[in-house]
């Protein structure tokens, strides 16, 4: 069984903090060597570690993007 790989490529902001310190970030993320898809999801202080998450492309961000902004 091939090792489970991923790398953030890019890093936008935390969006909160446990009191353990995992955090829930909003990341670029290449999975598997793919090319990288915006990610939010928990990781653990050192990024070893992580929870369950959502991964989005271009256009799903895009229109997260666009209902976060209509929101009042």
């Amino acid at each position: 069984m091939d090792d489970f790989k991923f790398k953030i490529e890019e890093s936008f902001g935390v969006l909160s903090e446990s009191k353990a310190g995992w955090t829930m970030e909003l990341n670029k993320v290449s999975w598997s060597e793919r090319p990288a898809k915006y990610d939010i999801r928990t990781w653990s202080p050192d990024h070893e570690k992580m929870g369950k998450g959502v991964t989005l492309n271009d256009e799903e961000i895009k229109k997260l993007r666009d209902i976060l902004n209509s929101l009042p």
